[in-house]
């Protein structure tokens, strides 16, 4: 089934190519299929994922490259736990709502959703991958599609933004690699699972070495302060779509990481620098809130924000309690919807008015009462209203890490007063006070595939804030055994 769910976005690039350039209208169904079905498929998964068993479920695996006689091999292993299932649903909805918000894209439409097809199977295999090699080959498969992505269909210093989204990535993934390589090498094999059995096994150099050597990468992806100028221009420049992938699930790829490799597969170091840890996430979430407070375009607002909230991710993992990182991974989730209603939202102003500077509007609530009404619920989500899905992570996450880090605990609390701050202020400038003439003949969003993309995310944001058992229960069973691996460190 998860071969699946990674071959289907894959077959449906492949199509693409093979189509006539010229082709305006299949490629937007054909994308539409190809990822309509591979969400189905996710949910499939999530559906039928069994909290009640231990372990990785829908395992499949065979030996990819044999260097037995090297002492290890390279396994094409996929498989789910509590941690992963949630992710896989969320890239499948996503990937799907960004072929709907792409639907009237005019350059090169063949290429551009082939490529979004394909962002979509390498996200898919980072979230799926049982083995280290296999994990960071989908994770530099990622950046492929992203930078075409970016510096083809993008706006503003396109190029600039994508040069620098990659050499960041490249950057934290080549020190990845060599963490990769010492810890297989050592042990013998690459596999996660059987390394998770054997953590902090002994390692050709000093572990803390190796802990930050992987911890490099999944900081930048996340991202946290100072490794985090590549996000607000790549948000800025990126079409709305990229803006919604990006946003959404190649930030959870670092928080996933974070908690499938170094937390787990080398707990001791974990502890040892978890204060620190914890630190720079308490910053990270106090200071990305004051600059998103000083933003007046709304795309690099939203994307400031999402530094702010990508801070909870880490404290909630540097608490290394089972609260603390059940609410960093229901945090990725939630985070993953509201921010990709956010970036929808914002895109459909951007399609209608061509520009996203706050203070050339006012009133838009006046004119566009369907964009309006969702963007303040997205708006409320990220400052974290009850009922909503945004409250219950951070409440969680909250609770979580008081005990281990009240200091740093406290300014991420205050983060969520000045979430509120600039979440409001936005909301005031943009949509609320006198109607404006200048935007008296704007259209609300009223096309099919607009106002389905827009449900679809809403619609997640309100069950899971009403009912957060629906996500809690599943990553429960996969925070459960990290958390054992951790205490007995």
């Amino acid at each position: 089934m998860l071969t699946l769910f990674l071959m289907l976005p894959i077959a449906g690039a492949l199509t693409l190519l093979l189509l006539p350039e010229d082709q305006r209208i299949k490629p937007r169904v054909i994308a539409l299929v190809y990822s309509g079905l591979a969400f189905a498929v996710s949910v499939l998964v999530f559906a039928l994922f069994d909290p009640a068993r231990e372990g990785y479920q829908f395992v499949q695996r065979f030996t990819w490259i044999d260097a037995s006689s090297a002492g290890f091999t390279v396994q094409y292993a996929l498989g789910v736990d509590g941690l992963s299932a949630p992710l896989v649903l969320l890239t499948g909805l996503l990937s799907l709502a960004a072929v709907l918000v792409s639907w009237n894209i005019e350059l090169r439409p063949r290429a551009y959703f082939a490529m979004l097809l394909l962002l979509e199977a390498s996200v898919a295999g980072v979230f799926t991958s049982l083995d280290l090699i296999q994990f960071f080959f989908f994770w530099e498969l990622e950046l492929l599609p992203m930078y075409l992505l970016i510096s083809i269909w993008g706006s503003g210093r396109k190029e600039y933004s994508a040069m620098k989204f990659l050499l960041y990535t490249i950057g934290g993934s080549a020190l990845m690699a060599v963490g990769f390589l010492l810890i297989g090498l050592s042990a013998g094999t690459f596999d996660i699972a059987v390394l998770a059995r054997t953590p902090d096994a002994e390692l050709i150099l000093p572990g803390a070495l190796v802990f930050w050597m992987i911890m490099a990468a999944f900081l930048v992806k996340l991202p946290v302060f100072p490794v985090h100028t590549w996000l607000p221009d790549a948000h800025t420049d990126a079409p709305t779509a990229v803006s919604v992938m990006l946003a959404g699930v190649l930030l959870k790829m670092g928080g996933y990481g974070i908690m499938r490799i170094p937390v787990s597969l080398l707990p001791e170091q974990a502890h040892t620098f978890a204060t620190l840890l914890a630190t720079i996430a308490g910053f990270s979430v106090v200071y990305g809130a004051i600059i998103t407070l000083q933003q007046r375009d709304l795309k690099r607002l939203i994307a400031y924000s999402s530094v702010s909230h990508m801070g909870y991710v880490l404290l909630g993992v540097a608490a290394l309690t089972p609260v603390s990182m059940s609410g960093a991974a229901l945090q990725m989730f939630t985070h993953g919807t509201i921010t990709g209603l956010l970036f929808i939202m914002v895109g459909l102003v951007y399609d209608r008015a061509h520009t996203r500077q706050i203070a050339d509007f006012g009133g838009l609530m006046h004119h566009v009462p369907f964009i309006g009404v969702f963007m303040l619920v997205a708006g409320m989500a990220s400052l974290g209203l009850p009922t909503l899905s945004g409250f219950v992570a951070e409440l969680t996450v909250f609770l979580g890490s008081w005990d281990a880090h009240p200091i740093a605990t406290a300014f991420a609390v205050f983060g969520v007063v000045l979430a509120a701050g600039y979440i409001l202020w936005m909301m005031q400038r943009v949509f609320f006070g006198p109607p404006s003439t200048r935007w008296a003949s704007m259209p609300d969003a009223t096309a099919w595939w607009e106002r389905t993309a827009v449900l679809g995310m809403a619609a997640s944001i309100v069950v899971v804030g009403v009912y957060p058992a629906v996500v809690t229960r599943v990553i429960e069973a996969g925070i459960e055994p990290i958390a054992a691996i951790v205490g007995a460190a």
